[in-house]
């Protein structure tokens, strides 16, 4: 499998694995040696992207990013919630209702970031980031609706995980509903198994 095409494989194929792959039949001309150029890998059985998600929390769970220990303690009334996620979407106004109800004092900042689609792991990193080296609140929390696994993606990112994890500021992670688990749920201090 040429390296261009291996780049595109979402898991790390791995000695011993059943894989389905696709390619076709080439002959080196000197030789005579006929080879077998795979251009797609699927695992056999689960699906490339569960695979992918399942490795990636193996080793960041091994790096200790998931450990109980390492999680900081919320404030007990903050005063600056920063609030990482869509401005247009149904988790923003959900989490600014339930903030008035509980915090009518607290100083809300809304850092306005997308949550699906190719820019989001770096826009959602990079909002958390900022948050955390401009010590611009007292809790960070990342929020998004519900969705589909694919739509969930962003919170799965290596980016989005490891900028939860080095966070400065103690984190919330509001992400989709109470049966879905990202890996920013796992990395975060607190899980709020809905945006509520």
């Amino acid at each position: 499998m040429w390296a261009s095409d291996l780049a595109r494989v979402p898991f790390r194929p791995e000695e011993g694995m059943e894989v389905l792959a696709r390619g076709r039949p080439d002959v080196y001309p000197r030789s005579g040696k006929l080879s077998f150029v795979v251009s797609e890998i699927q695992p056999v059985g689960a699906g490339a992207l569960q695979l992918a998600f399942e490795q990636l929390k193996a080793r960041l769970a091994a790096e200790g990013l998931f450990a109980p220990e390492r999680k900081k303690r919320l404030p007990l009334l903050p005063r600056r919630i920063g609030v990482v996620t869509s401005r247009h979407g149904a988790a923003v106004r959900d989490v600014l209702k339930v903030l008035g109800a509980r915090f009518p004092n607290a100083h809300v900042t809304i850092w306005p970031v997308a949550v699906q689609g190719a820019s989001a792991p770096d826009e959602i990193a990079g909002a958390v980031t900022s948050l955390s080296r401009l010590a611009a609140a007292d809790v960070v929390i990342v929020a998004r609706g519900g969705g589909s696994r694919d739509d969930l993606s962003a919170f799965n990112d290596e980016r989005v995980v490891r900028a939860v994890a080095a966070c400065a500021i103690p984190t919330i992670s509001a992400v989709g509903h109470e049966v879905d688990v990202t890996l920013t749920d796992l990395a975060a201090d607190l899980r709020a198994a809905t945006p509520s």
